[in-house]
Parts: C-alpha cells; sequence; structure tokens
C-alpha cells in the first residue's frame, strides 16, 4: 500500500522513508503540507497519511482540515506525529480529522503497528464501499450508483459546455433464455454480458445494471454521433459470440437507445429520451442502435 510522508525534518523524511520501505509500502515523501495537500487531490493518491504536525507553508492539522471540507470519498486515513502532548492539542488534531497520533520522539514499530490499522481501517471501508454501490451479480455500479455517476457527469456537461451520452441497453428476449435454460443459466449470461460491456467501454465510460437484463451506460465527451458509435461498439461486444454457459452456447443480442446533451441539467429527462430510442429499437427488431434525435450534442 501507498503511504504519504509530510515532513519538513530531512532526517525524519529519510528514517520514514527506509523504514516504511523495508516494511513493503510504497512511500511517498514531501517536505511540507501544502504540497502534501496537492498530492492529495491527485488521482490515484495516498489514502494512508503520516503527517507532521508543525510544517512551513502548511502545518499538519490544517492539512486534516482540507481534507475533511473536501467530499467523502475517497476516504483518506491520516496518522498526526506530534510533539505536542496536551491532551487538548491532541483533541485539536482528532477533530480537524486525523484518524490517529503518535507524540515525538515515537517508536518505529509503534507507527508501523498505527499503519496496521489503518490498512485494515482502509481495505474495510472499501469493502462496504463496494457493497453499497456494486450490483451482487454482476460487480457493475448498482443503479443508485450509476445515477450518481450520471447526475455528475451532467453536471460537468453543463459547467464546460461538453456534451454527454446516455445509452440504455437490455437484453433481448431475456425471458426465454430463463424459461429455456433456466435461471442459472440466465444468471450467467447477465455475468457474462456485464463484463463484455465493461471490457469494451472507454476508461471514462461507466456502466451500471439499471435494473433487470437493462443496463446504463454513461459516455462523458460524447455527442449523438459519438454516443452511438460507443453503443454500436457494445452491440458487436455482445452478439458477436455466443455465451457458453453449462454446455450451452446462447445466442445474445442486446437493443441500445442513445440519448447525448450538453445543456440538460435533469437526469430523469435524459433517461427518458434514451428509453424511447431503446423502445425504438425494440420495435425495430431488436439488436440495433436507435438515437433520440430530439437532443443535440
Amino acid at each position: 500500500m501507498k503511504v504519504l510522508v509530510a515532513d519538513d525534518s530531512p532526517i525524519s523524511r529519510h528514517l520514514l522513508e527506509v523504514s516504511l520501505s523495508s516494511s513493503g509500502y510504497e512511500t511517498q515523501i514531501v517536505a511540507d503540507g501544502a504540497e502534501a495537500l496537492r498530492v492529495l487531490e491527485q488521482k490515484e493518491s495516498p489514502k494512508l497519511v503520516i503527517l507532521d504536525w508543525m510544517m512551513p507553508n502548511m502545518d499538519g492539522v490544517e492539512v486534516c482540515r482540507a481534507i475533511k471540507k473536501r467530499a467523502a470519498e475517497p476516504y483518506v486515513y491520516i496518522i498526526l506525529l506530534t510533539a505536542k502532548g496536551h491532551q487538548e492539542e491532541i483533541n485539536e488534531g482528532l477533530e480537524a480529522g486525523a484518524d490517529d497520533y503518535i507524540t515525538k520522539p515515537f517508536d518505529l514499530q509503534e507507527l508501523k503497528a498505527r499503519l496496521r490499522v489503518g490498512k485494515r481501517i482502509l481495505e474495510l471501508h472499501e469493502q462496504l464501499v463496494s457493497q453499497a454501490t456494486r450490483d451482487s451479480l454482476t460487480s457493475l455500479l448498482n443503479r443508485s450508483a450509476i445515477l450518481e455517476v450520471l447526475q455528475k457527469e451532467l453536471i460537468r456537461s453543463v459547467r464546460e459546455k461538453t456534451p454527454v451520452a446516455a445509452i440504455m441497453t437490455d437484453l433481448d428476449h431475456f425471458k426465454h433464455v430463463n424459461d429455456t435454460y433456466g435461471h442459472l443459466a440466465g444468471d450467467a449470461v447477465l455475468r457474462e454480458a456485464a463484463r463484455r460491456l465493461s471490457a469494451s467501454l472507454r476508461v471514462y465510460d461507466s456502466v451500471g445494471r439499471y435494473g433487470g437484463e437493462e443496463f446504463l451506460v454513461v459516455a462523458p465527451s460524447c455527442g449523438a454521433a459519438g454516443g452511438a458509435d460507443v453503443a454500436e461498439r457494445l452491440r458487436e461486444s455482445i452478439s458477436g459470440a455466443p455465451i457458453d454457459t453449462s454446455g450451452h452456447a446462447i445466442v445474445v443480442t442486446m437493443s441500445f437507445g442513445v440519448a447525448a446533451t450538453c445543456d440538460i441539467k435533469q437526469v430523469n429527462q435524459l433517461l427518458r429520451m434514451a428509453d424511447d430510442a431503446l423502445y425504438a429499437a425494440k420495435k425495430a427488431g431488436r439488436n440495433r442502435v436507435e438515437v433520440n434525435s430530439e437532443i443535440g450534442g
């Protein structure tokens, strides 16, 4: 696990880097609080942080407060290093957002034990977040999580004047799969369809299980034409090869409805447009992509 260390003492930084690296941690070392905060604002930043209380530019407590003010995710576990031993000062650090503290001079073995606790807490937090946001069958984002992604992308779309596409899709004749091969085979088809959808998306796209055999894809920076291209690629990934389940090779297809916008703020409005396009694809014979022409993008 990666650990961010912020300490203005070169000797302390070197000691921590050598000790933590020898224990299997990947360390990132900075010399002050402002630099630590810049690191934590980056994507894939460390989630385990050791902050010295007394640092130039921005001290450890100020960094804690800044982290606490931002969004709840990603969760960062903070250990505060402090020469302040009075209870009211320790309380100040914990109330500012630190999860734990160690008074200087500290014992390296104690610090490593505190880090192990922090690592376990972060792993448990990730498990809880996954359970709350992931569909248990397909491991895709669940309905509420993918709708939250769409809401955020709509806000960004309006702010930056860039389009975003919503793609509604569902498996064609899925009831026939369940009736013919059984629900276990149906579950296997859903899992493999979810896997193929995920594997065919761009890294910045998102897909979630909207309900039953229906899925929702959010494609940022895509207008109507771009959204249709994404949907066509997804359609081919599903229909290109049968899905093997318990000795049966089941031919599966999906229908897709695309709507794109750069000025709609309401999730329900864009979803209705995409759903209308999906209905049109079903009505036109299935295994096809339809774009709702009411919205430009």
